[in-house]
């Protein structure tokens, strides 16, 4: 087993199953209004791995400008049609977290038995293991870096889902089970991402394309409008600037000393 694919295995380990049981462990450890703090740094994150790493990466590799751009364009229309047609779904909400949802809103969320849920984060998964192998193909340090990013969004989005299915009717241990069975979807796309990408060079810059439009618009999309309903609070605004700047701050820190080795 390559190197490569050996620290991407670990990586979507890490994104994909453990980020689920931290999201597990912090649902019951810490408060719910925690969760709009995460959601700042993550979006500091996602936009910081996207305009610092994975863009400058895909258009250092010699490929097409133009097609590129094209890629990048597209990647982001597509995640919107994607997310209409209910096949990406993130969720930030649950009942008590401060944005006043009706009393069982969150077993309306789960749906029935809280398989679609399963199901579209399966999906979601599998698609963040592909997005890290190829930049672990790209380069070691851009693999640990966008998995910070991917680990660091799915554990607000694993909260929200592990405490809808508590309240659906799910045992704790049955949520962490479906939870960790879909996260290890992570390691699937991982795997064979890097069989396909390791087979055909060319379209790697396309695929780190494809990963930087995926985290602008679950940033700009999904986590930047829960920050606007949240910052109607006093000063709440001044908070998610400054988490969103130390997400940011974390990725260029971060680039600028593994690439000086």
């Amino acid at each position: 087993m390559s190197a490569t694919l050996s620290m991407t295995i670990l990586a979507t380990l890490l994104a994909g199953a453990a980020s689920v049981l931290a999201a597990a462990w912090l649902s019951l450890s810490l408060l719910s209004g925690m969760v709009s703090r995460l959601v700042s740094v993550s979006a500091g994150l996602l936009l910081g791995s996207a305009m610092l790493n994975l863009i400058p990466e895909a258009f250092e590799s010699g490929a097409d400008v133009h097609g590129l751009a094209w890629a990048l364009l597209l990647g982001v229309i597509g995640f919107f049609v994607l997310e209409k047609l209910a096949v990406l779904r993130h969720s930030h909400h649950h009942e008590g977290d401060g944005h006043h949802h009706h009393h069982g809103h969150d077993r309306e969320e789960a749906g029935p038995g809280g398989m679609l849920i399963l199901v579209g984060d399966g999906i979601h998964n599998f698609a963040d293991g592909v997005m890290i192998a190829a930049a672990f193909i790209a380069d070691p340090a851009l693999g640990w870096l966008t998995t910070v990013a991917i680990a660091a969004h799915e554990i607000p989005q694993e909260i929200g889902d592990f405490i809808i299915l508590i309240n659906a009717g799910y045992t704790r241990g049955r949520a962490l089970f479906f939870n960790v069975l879909s996260g290890l979807s992570a390691v699937a796309g991982g795997v064979i991402g890097y069989l396909a990408l390791s087979r055909t060079q060319q379209m790697l810059p396309y695929v780190l394309v494809l990963a930087a439009a995926s985290f602008i618009y679950v940033a700009l999309a999904d986590l930047i409008p829960d920050l606007h309903r949240e910052s109607r609070r006093r000063g709440e605004w001044f908070w998610q600037f400054a988490l969103m700047m130390v997400g940011v701050a974390v990725i260029a820190v971060s680039t600028a000393v593994l690439h000086a080795h």
